[in-house]
């Protein structure tokens, strides 16, 4: 079979240019997302789930790592070259018409299941926390996001950062940051640099807490992260039944005066313990 065409000339072809309203950053370095695939691990089991394909310069990449993948893309200017593609790996391409926010991507293929992306920057901090809500569907997720998003993700206790996309990821995965990546890597360049993460859920999160309950914990912690906890988990500590933030605190073996990214996320597992259990016992 004769080769695919250039990814430039099938944009230039087909007279297309990135969607600045979707967030489109068109990646068209090849050994950029040959990396990237490489990143992902071994590919030849299951479902590699790409969300936004774009010209499908990933997506040849995964292909040619023998992935079966299923490509969730909502733009359908991109159609004839994505047929294309699909043309060229018969059988190893699904193309799924669809916007990844009203998806289901643990329904997708069968499993294993791992999601290989260059996320759109405008939705891709709530695409991700969407998928933690489902984490022990996939097997991992190897994600291009911004530079200060990835940063985010890894960053550790007392660093500024730190903050609740942290404590919820690291409590539910193991979070790398693998590289950074240029800008001019892009069609067109943004105007910020990007990097690579890999999550591997975890088989069972470090501390035991309920989701949901940490969630709110660290929503209250880190919206007046500027304060002490025994102010800033005030409104919640009354509303789990507690005197107040200080008893909490007190209660939970942490130091009312602590500001929330001091922090480990046993600690705060150990406050989303201690509320959950005394609004159960409030609630009998």
């Amino acid at each position: 079979m004769s080769p695919l065409p250039p990814l430039r000339d099938q944009l230039a072809r087909h007279g297309i240019v990135a969607d600045k309203r979707l967030g489109q950053h068109f990646l068209l370095d090849l050994n950029l997302t040959a990396r990237i695939a490489r990143a992902a691990g071994d590919v030849t089991r299951g479902t590699t789930i790409e969300i936004g394909p774009g010209p499908g310069g990933l997506t040849r990449a995964l292909l040619d790592q023998n992935a079966h993948v299923m490509a969730v893309e909502r733009d359908h200017r991109l159609q004839p070259l994505l047929d294309e593609v699909a043309a060229h790996y018969a059988g190893h391409l699904t193309l799924i018409w669809a916007d990844a926010l009203k998806t289901d991507l643990s329904a997708i293929g069968p499993k294993p299941r791992r999601i290989v992306a260059n996320l759109p920057y405008n939705i891709a901090t709530e695409l991700i926390m969407r998928w933690l809500d489902q984490i022990n569907a996939f097997e991992s997720l190897t994600l291009m996001v911004q530079s200060e998003v990835a940063d985010r993700f890894v960053a550790k206790p007392n660093s500024a950062d730190y903050g609740r996309l942290s404590v919820r990821t690291q409590w539910l995965c193991e979070v790398e940051r693998l590289f950074t990546v240029n800008p001019r890597s892009f069609v067109p360049p943004p105007k910020v640099e990007s990097a690579v993460i890999r999550l591997i859920p975890r088989p069972s999160p470090p501390a035991d807490a309920d989701d949901e309950t940490l969630q709110r914990v660290t929503a209250a912690a880190f919206g007046q992260r500027r304060k002490m906890l025994r102010q800033s988990l005030n409104r919640l500590a009354r509303e789990a039944g507690f005197a107040d933030g200080s008893v909490l605190c007190t209660e939970t073996g942490i130091e009312p005066t602590a500001r929330a990214e001091t922090l480990s996320v046993e600690q705060f597992c150990r406050i989303a313990r201690a509320v959950g259990v005394s609004r159960r016992a409030a609630s009998r």
